[in-house]
């Protein structure tokens, strides 16, 4: 009976830490490049009772063993990177990458960062920078007359400057890819930092490699899917409850056999 009560406990904190991961896929559900996120789990140890293949009276053999298992946990985090809706925006400077690959940008400390997040912004001096001020990578500086900004599907990026008919290339967007996407580590911003599981970058022009096209003028939307999330979030709920009725149960029991004496 004690077994039930630390097996059922286990079973209540995976459903907490599934609800947890399913919560914060509903809160961004609107954030532009998001991915949806699956916990995966796995039972743990097994008290073995009777190994299979043990001898019994007579010289038999049993076929099966008697083991009975003492839990689950929490085994993965694993990002799913199916791509977004792509929404018009407009706006020149919005990029949405139709494909695989991520944007490279450069954080304050010199290291190097990955997003899906399109969404680019000038700063002061004219560079493309992300909505907390990280300049892309390789740098993208507009010119102070630019007109018109046109970005091209293999991120060519040329202007029509004031005063000229024809337009001007200045610079050309490259995307990165890796073998294993779900590896990247989340450090939130929409940003995503290199790990040894994701594997070695993978740069090149947007279209060749493997990599995605870019459409400008639109965003990539979250890919969580409300309703696929609900459902999970009920099944969660459901289990977490069946969880604590065993608990329940087991401390009936162990009230019963207290009693038992009287």
């Amino acid at each position: 009976m004690i077994r039930a009560l630390h097996t059922a406990a286990t079973g209540m904190e995976a459903q907490q830490f599934n609800i947890d991961v399913i919560s914060n896929n509903l809160a961004n559900v609107n954030t532009n490049g998001f991915k949806t996120v699956r916990a995966d789990f796995e039972d743990l140890l097994y008290q073995t009772l009777r190994p299979a293949g043990a001898s019994v009276a007579g010289g038999a053999q049993v076929p099966s063993g008697l083991q009975v298992g003492l839990g689950a946990r929490p085994a993965a985090t694993y990002g799913i990177f199916s791509t977004g809706a792509i929404q018009v925006t407009g706006n020149p400077l919005d990029l949405a990458i139709e494909g695989d690959g991520f944007f490279k940008v450069l954080l304050p400390d010199g290291t190097v960062a990955y997003t899906r997040d399109g969404g680019f912004k000038l700063d002061s001096q004219g560079r493309l920078v992300t909505s907390m001020g990280y300049p892309l990578e390789p740098e993208i500086i507009l010119p102070p007359d630019v007109e018109q900004v046109l970005i091209g599907r293999d991120g060519t990026i040329s202007v029509r400057r004031g005063g000229q008919d024809g337009v001007e290339q200045i610079g050309q967007i490259t995307l990165v890819r890796f073998i294993n996407p779900a590896g990247l580590n989340r450090i939130g911003m929409n940003l995503y930092r290199m790990t040894p599981a994701a594997g070695e970058p993978i740069e090149g022009t947007p279209g060749t490699n493997g990599l995605g096209e870019i459409a400008g003028g639109s965003l990539e939307a979250s890919n969580v899917q409300i309703v696929d999330e609900m459902v999970r979030l009920i099944m969660a709920q459901r289990a977490y409850e069946v969880n604590s009725r065993a608990i329940q149960t087991a401390d009936e029991m162990l009230s019963v056999a207290k009693d038992l004496k009287r």
